[in-house]
């Protein structure tokens, strides 16, 4: 993961990138494994586009 993303690490930032439509980034260690605006927050995953990323194997950072 790049050091110029903003990591969003908590509830209420993944919240505040859903309700603003800002694109957010999805990452496994290093490989980006997906991008786009979050459709749905569960306690577990996060619903970005037609697929489920889970919170706990993902880091969610802020698009530039």
């Amino acid at each position: 993961m790049n050091k110029a993303y903003k990591p969003l690490t908590s509830s209420i930032e993944l919240h505040t990138a859903a309700l603003n439509q800002t694109p957010v980034a999805v990452f496994i260690g290093k490989e980006r494994i997906g991008a786009g605006l979050i459709e749905k927050i569960t306690d577990t995953a996060v619903k970005i586009g037609d697929e489920y990323f889970f919170r706990a194997n993902c880091a969610f950072v802020l698009e530039k």
